[in-house]
């Protein structure tokens, strides 16, 4: 099985994990998902993989969620997936799929509870923050 990346280009935890998910000796295989949104099969199976509920994979942060009143508890899980699809800004990133299992990954750091091989340098996000050892540790 390949690792997928749902990957958004213009996002520094995504950017992040696009590297830890590298420093593994990983090709992944990178969804451009504004660009290139899932189908509502493949995000409902994301986000029942994930296992957190679909609250936890939209983005709230971005203007459009309160546009559209998502917030509103009485929408059903249906309605907010089908306003994911037609607002893909919306879905949470950086998700990513290993064989190990399926994470949205906030932060940046908790793809390495799902990668299969171990990272292979020291590596430091972009913030400065040292996540793993020169010896491949995990330090955070």
């Amino acid at each position: 099985m390949t690792i997928k990346i749902y990957h958004n280009p213009k996002c520094g935890t995504s950017r992040n994990t696009l590297a830890l998910i590298k420093n593994s000796d990983e090709e992944p295989e990178v969804i451009e998902y504004l660009s290139h949104p899932p189908s509502k099969a493949e995000l409902k199976k994301l986000i029942d993989d994930m296992g957190e509920g679909v609250r936890a994979a939209i983005r709230a942060k971005e203007a459009i969620y309160t546009e559209l009143n998502m917030q509103n508890e009485n929408l059903s899980d249906d309605a907010l997936i089908d306003l994911m699809l037609a607002n893909p800004i919306l879905i949470n990133r950086p998700i990513v799929v290993t064989p190990l299992g399926t994470k949205l990954c906030r932060p940046s750091e908790l793809v390495l509870d799902i990668l299969p091989k171990p990272q292979l340098a020291a590596f430091v996000k972009e913030d400065g923050e040292m996540v793993v050892d020169a010896s491949g540790k995990r330090l955070i």
